[in-house]
């Protein structure tokens, strides 16, 4: 694995993270807590639902679209710019 790869088990879609350990485990489906929220799913809610933060899951969100980028980076046709 090179430096910069991320390590896949920090690759997790916040959203899978907050299903599976939070919504699941409390038995709400998605639709009812989005209703009870009066909102789309959004990091902060959780976080004053749950006490998880939002930054954490925005870092988990961040690094799982990196991890994602990272596996298709080979097929990327870019030419290198470099300022005059």
């Amino acid at each position: 694995m090179a430096e910069r790869e991320i390590h896949p088990s920090f690759a997790v879609h916040a959203g899978a993270w907050l299903k599976s350990e939070i919504v699941e485990p409390h038995h709400i489906s998605i639709n009812e807590l989005a209703a009870a929220f009066r909102v789309s799913r959004q990091a902060v809610r959780f976080e004053h639902a749950f006490g998880v933060r939002a930054e954490t899951l925005m870092r988990m969100q961040a690094r799982y679209e990196l991890a994602r980028a990272r596996e298709r980076e080979d097929e990327l046709a870019v030419e290198r710019l470099v300022a005059a």
